[in-house]
């Protein structure tokens, strides 16, 4: 069922946490554009400070977990697009991880259903799948996750399953490795090759399943409008999986750099155990560390096939033009301009 431009434009009250990140932020914009009311939720909502005093979007500035900020902004919501998250931070605890990605996430969803949402979407992520030994992976694949933040969000994805089998309109995405202008790491990839300072781990033969912004902004709608989609997981990427050498070359390519040099993988590995442990006192995020290593050495490669079928979800970029655009973009003030083509959604 392809949803209608009517449906997709009207000016619902849609709720947006973690709307002060990347992808959120994205999100809330693209969804003000196209017609609805945004409760905006985060800690820090700066990326959307060009919207204050817009009648469009309401701003709740705290923690995702607390009562306070959320009961009044899931009030007379339509849909919920739950995107906060504890990320990927070497000094929090594993007792945050759960605390907000499990435990406020069960409170969110019993506060949705007080409410009546139509909808929820959840942002998950594909490091649960943690190792993947035979890629592609696909929603059926085993999940092995081996970091707290990976098992946290598994974690997560079973309050939401246990939801749906008892009527809650969810829908789970796993985004693959998304990037573009607003990104910080996105960003500080571009300066590092751009300057010459960019090291690969090992050979580059690793793989990475990537996704421009613009078509994930494109998947969670779907995702709102898909009756097919309820009570589903869906792994969210682009086209096909890459090796980090052509990812890596292709962005050197587009700022004018020589491609990166390489490093072996244990003298890498080495100093990623040496600078967590000296760097965890601090609680500050080191330079480098055996998480940030995973960007090498995971196969992040997915069939995204359920994606096609259940949203009719085609992503309007490739790798190449998805990085063109972001290098024309790099440093733009705010979430991209109302000119941005669109995924293309078709039936399957």
């Amino acid at each position: 069922m392809a949803p209608t431009e009517e449906k997709m434009r009207s000016s619902t009250k849609v709720m947006v946490t973690g709307a002060g990140g990347f992808i959120g932020s994205h999100l809330a914009v693209e969804l003000i554009r196209r017609g609805h009311r945004v409760a905006a939720v985060d800690l820090h909502l700066d990326r959307l400070a060009h919207l204050r005093g817009d009648p469009r979007v309401t701003f709740h500035e705290g923690d995702v977990t607390s009562a306070d900020v959320l009961r009044p902004a899931v009030a007379e919501v339509d849909t919920v697009y739950h995107l906060a998250a504890a990320h990927l931070s070497v000094a929090a605890g594993d007792d945050e991880f759960f605390r907000v990605n499990v435990d406020g996430l069960r409170r969110l969803v019993e506060w949705c259903r007080q409410a009546e949402a139509r909808r929820f979407v959840q942002c998950s992520s594909v490091g649960v799948f943690g190792h993947i030994a035979d890629p592609p992976a696909n929603e059926d694949s085993p999940c092995h996750p081996d970091i707290a933040y990976e098992r946290s969000k598994l974690a997560g994805e079973g309050v939401v399953l246990e939801a749906c089998r008892d009527g809650f309109p969810a829908t789970i995405l796993r985004p693959a490795w998304v990037y573009g202008p607003g990104c910080p790491r996105t960003e500080k990839l571009f300066r590092s090759i751009r300057k010459g300072r960019f090291i690969v781990a090992g050979d580059g033969g690793g793989l990475r399943h990537c996704i421009y912004i613009r078509d994930m902004v494109t998947a969670f709608r779907l995702a709102a409008e898909r009756d097919e989609a309820l009570g589903q997981v869906i792994i969210v990427g682009d086209c096909g999986a890459v090796t980090i050498r052509r990812l890596v070359d292709e962005i050197a390519g587009q700022v004018g750099a020589r491609p990166p040099r390489s490093v072996p993988l244990p003298l890498l590995s080495t100093a990623a155990v040496l600078a967590e442990i000296a760097f965890k006192p601090l609680r500050r995020e080191p330079p480098i560390s055996r998480r940030t290593l995973k960007f090498f050495t995971a196969n992040t490669a997915f069939d995204t096939a359920r994606a096609r079928r259940l949203l009719g979800f085609r992503p309007a970029y490739d790798l190449r033009s998805g990085l063109a655009e972001t290098r024309a973009l790099l440093g733009s003030p705010a979430p991209w301009m109302p000119d941005a083509p669109a995924a293309v959604e078709t039936g399957p």
